[in-house]
């Protein structure tokens, strides 16, 4: 079955949304074209919309204009906190994405975008056999066949009332959608967390870090004396505006640092490292599958719910990310200094939240849906 399938993602990135959207999408479709299917993204185009990245893993990139003005706009477009991430209004969208994926054969329409609700869902649904909506705010209606929310201690009854009966729903970080290098050097990680020690830490607050918060924590660390002699290693995306700037810091201060932009192996960099600043989106589930502790910034409302039930777990300890975020970061560097034992609590706490191995079960879910079903109404 796999051979023949063919899926079509609708997800955008830019420097407002952030990268991760697109990641997750595109690690589920790396795994897809490993088992046989072939993968198309429609992406608007923005700022920051990494339509190269998806082209150099080999999948097709239909690109729909910057910004189109929405003839069809009505006061109910304003509804969604996120519509002005789409760039235009959602039936042109939805116009806009038929009109991309005209003549194709689509087993399946995977849609992960904060912007969309079941209105655009349904007016796109007959291009594709099935729909599959990736979440993580269980804040709108969704009128899809499967539906994927990876975050840590979502439960099923949360989108119960907001997808149709016979959906099927993947809730929890047991669905998480890493690549599968994080599984894969999960092992060696845990064996280097047994006897854990902080020398090694890495900065890597989301591939855009609109706030520039990597500055700051360099900053800090900076500051601090007995980090002099600690290794950082910073990674930032290609797209964030800020790689002259850490750049040039990373290059004035005493602390050592190694500045990696656009990286290919990040599972391979995180396996080193000791303790990690990061951000508290979806690589989240990155550090916890390889059990590495970490202090996380919340930057955005979605990101709430799952860095609390992480919290709660003891896997990760968050920092304010306005005024007061020195000074949290400070607080907790020294609370792990003079209580190393605490990253070995963390570790086991991180690692217990996720195995890595969610790609593919999701993946088999697809494949095992598949295009065995008339096209919906």
């Amino acid at each position: 079955m796999s051979d023949s399938l063919s899926i079509a993602f609708r997800v955008d990135a830019s420097t407002l949304i952030g990268s991760g959207h697109v990641m997750r999408c595109l690690t589920l479709a790396d795994a897809l074209a490993e088992a046989g299917a072939r993968c198309y993204f429609v992406m608007r185009e923005k700022p920051g919309s990494l339509e190269a990245v998806v082209s150099a893993r080999g999948h097709q990139v239909l690109v729909l204009s910057p910004v189109e003005p929405d003839v069809n706009a009505s006061p109910s477009d304003n509804e969604s906190p996120h519509a002005s991430w789409l760039g235009t209004g959602w039936i042109t969208d939805a116009s806009g994405t038929l009109a991309a994926l005209a003549g194709m054969d689509l087993d399946w329409l995977v849609v992960d975008h904060y912007a969309l609700d079941y209105r655009w869902e349904s007016l796109v649904s007959g291009c594709a056999k099935r729909l599959m909506v990736i979440d993580d705010l269980a804040d709108r209606e969704h009128d899809c066949d499967l539906l994927l929310d990876q975050t840590y201690g979502r439960l099923p009854a949360s989108y119960r009332k907001l997808v149709p009966p016979e959906a099927r729903l993947l809730c929890g970080a047991h669905f998480s959608l890493l690549r599968p290098e994080f599984s894969e050097l999960r092992y060696s990680s845990l064996q280097r967390r047994i006897r854990p020690k902080l020398q090694n830490m890495l900065i890597s607050i989301g591939g855009v870090d609109q706030d520039n918060l990597t500055h700051r924590a360099l900053r800090v660390l900076d500051s601090l004396e007995w980090y002099q002699e600690k290794n950082v290693t910073v990674v930032m995306g290609p797209s964030s505006p800020w790689v002259e700037d850490i750049g040039r810091l990373a290059g004035s201060i005493k602390l050592k640092v190694e500045v990696l932009v656009g990286i290919g192996n990040m599972a391979e960099v995180m396996e080193q490292q000791d303790f990690v600043i990061g951000a508290a989106g979806s690589s989240i589930w990155e550090r916890c599958c390889l059990g590495l502790p970490s202090a996380m910034v919340v930057v955005a409302e979605n990101q709430v719910f799952a860095a609390r039930e992480l919290e709660g777990t003891g896997a990760v300890r968050i920092l304010e990310s306005g005024e007061r975020f020195e000074d949290s970061l400070i607080g907790v560097l020294k609370d792990i200094d003079s209580c190393p034992g605490q990253l070995i609590a963390m570790s086991k706490a991180a690692a217990a939240t996720t195995d890595g191995q969610g790609v593919f079960r999701v993946v088999a879910t697809l494949l095992e849906l598949g295009g065995d079903h008339e096209l919906r109404e």
